[in-house]
Protein backbone atom coordinates (compact mmCIF):
# COMPACT_ATOMS: atom_id res chain seq x y z
CA UNK A 1 0.00 0.00 0.00
CA UNK A 2 3.03 2.28 0.38
CA UNK A 3 3.13 2.96 -3.37
CA UNK A 4 -0.36 4.46 -3.11
CA UNK A 5 0.54 6.70 -0.18
CA UNK A 6 0.54 10.02 -2.06
CA UNK A 7 -2.66 9.16 -3.93
CA UNK A 8 -4.35 8.01 -0.74
CA UNK A 9 -3.27 11.20 1.05
CA UNK A 10 -4.96 13.25 -1.69
CA UNK A 11 -8.15 11.24 -1.45
CA UNK A 12 -8.29 11.64 2.34
CA UNK A 13 -7.54 15.36 2.02
CA UNK A 14 -10.39 15.74 -0.46
CA UNK A 15 -12.75 13.80 1.80
CA UNK A 16 -11.75 15.79 4.89
CA UNK A 17 -14.21 18.54 4.02
CA UNK A 18 -17.91 17.98 4.84
CA UNK A 19 -19.07 19.74 1.66
CA UNK A 20 -16.98 17.44 -0.51
CA UNK A 21 -18.16 14.36 1.41
CA UNK A 22 -21.75 15.44 0.78
CA UNK A 23 -21.00 15.89 -2.94
CA UNK A 24 -19.57 12.35 -3.04
CA UNK A 25 -22.64 11.07 -1.20
CA UNK A 26 -25.00 12.76 -3.67
CA UNK A 27 -23.04 11.49 -6.65
CA UNK A 28 -23.36 7.99 -5.22
CA UNK A 29 -26.93 8.12 -6.54
CA UNK A 30 -25.75 8.96 -10.06
CA UNK A 31 -24.26 11.75 -12.19
CA UNK A 32 -25.52 15.29 -11.61
CA UNK A 33 -24.92 18.71 -13.08
CA UNK A 34 -22.81 21.15 -11.08
CA UNK A 35 -25.86 23.40 -10.75
CA UNK A 36 -27.96 20.60 -9.27
CA UNK A 37 -25.15 19.58 -6.94
CA UNK A 38 -24.57 23.15 -5.77
CA UNK A 39 -28.22 23.61 -4.77
CA UNK A 40 -28.60 23.40 -1.03
CA UNK A 41 -25.07 24.49 -0.18
CA UNK A 42 -24.78 27.93 1.45
CA UNK A 43 -22.09 29.24 -0.89
CA UNK A 44 -21.61 30.92 -4.22
CA UNK A 45 -21.12 28.84 -7.36
CA UNK A 46 -17.44 29.89 -7.70
CA UNK A 47 -16.81 28.71 -4.11
CA UNK A 48 -18.61 25.46 -4.83
CA UNK A 49 -16.51 24.95 -7.97
CA UNK A 50 -13.37 24.95 -5.81
CA UNK A 51 -14.75 21.86 -4.09
CA UNK A 52 -15.56 20.24 -7.44
CA UNK A 53 -12.02 20.94 -8.69
CA UNK A 54 -10.50 19.45 -5.52
CA UNK A 55 -12.55 16.27 -5.90
CA UNK A 56 -11.64 16.05 -9.57
CA UNK A 57 -7.93 16.76 -8.98
CA UNK A 58 -7.82 13.88 -6.50
CA UNK A 59 -9.61 11.52 -8.86
CA UNK A 60 -12.82 11.11 -6.88
CA UNK A 61 -15.05 12.55 -9.59
CA UNK A 62 -14.85 13.28 -13.29
CA UNK A 63 -16.60 16.12 -15.04
CA UNK A 64 -17.78 16.44 -18.61
CA UNK A 65 -18.95 19.66 -20.20
CA UNK A 66 -21.70 19.53 -22.79
CA UNK A 67 -22.64 22.99 -24.00
CA UNK A 68 -23.14 25.10 -20.90
CA UNK A 69 -23.75 22.19 -18.54
CA UNK A 70 -20.96 20.51 -16.60
CA UNK A 71 -21.93 17.06 -15.31
CA UNK A 72 -20.12 15.32 -12.46
CA UNK A 73 -19.86 11.58 -11.95
CA UNK A 74 -18.33 9.59 -9.12
CA UNK A 75 -15.21 7.52 -9.83
CA UNK A 76 -16.04 4.58 -7.59
CA UNK A 77 -12.75 2.82 -8.27
CA UNK A 78 -10.94 5.66 -6.50
CA UNK A 79 -13.01 5.06 -3.38
CA UNK A 80 -11.78 1.47 -3.52
CA UNK A 81 -8.36 2.83 -2.46
CA UNK A 82 -9.91 3.98 0.81
CA UNK A 83 -11.72 0.68 1.21
CA UNK A 84 -8.48 -1.26 0.63
CA UNK A 85 -6.61 0.88 3.15
CA UNK A 86 -9.35 0.46 5.75
CA UNK A 87 -9.43 -3.31 5.19
CA UNK A 88 -5.67 -3.45 5.74
CA UNK A 89 -6.01 -1.44 8.96
CA UNK A 90 -8.88 -3.64 10.11
CA UNK A 91 -6.72 -6.75 9.67
CA UNK A 92 -3.96 -5.18 11.78
CA UNK A 93 -6.37 -4.13 14.53
CA UNK A 94 -8.12 -7.50 14.62
CA UNK A 95 -4.78 -9.29 14.81
CA UNK A 96 -3.76 -7.14 17.77
CA UNK A 97 -7.04 -7.62 19.61
CA UNK A 98 -6.89 -11.38 18.95
CA UNK A 99 -3.43 -11.49 20.55
CA UNK A 100 -4.64 -9.39 23.48
CA UNK A 101 -7.64 -11.66 23.98
CA UNK A 102 -5.37 -14.71 23.93
CA UNK A 103 -3.06 -13.10 26.47
CA UNK A 104 -5.93 -12.18 28.80
CA UNK A 105 -7.75 -15.53 28.57
CA UNK A 106 -4.80 -17.99 28.39
CA UNK A 107 -3.42 -18.72 31.89
CA UNK A 108 -0.07 -19.88 30.44
CA UNK A 109 0.47 -16.45 28.86
CA UNK A 110 0.19 -14.76 32.23
CA UNK A 111 3.03 -16.67 33.92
Amino acid sequence: MAQYSETLDGVFTALADPTRREVVRRLGRGPMSVGDLARGFPMTLPSFMKHVRTLEANGLIRTVKSGRVRTCALRRERLALVDDWLAEQRRVWESRTDRLEQFVTDPEEQQ
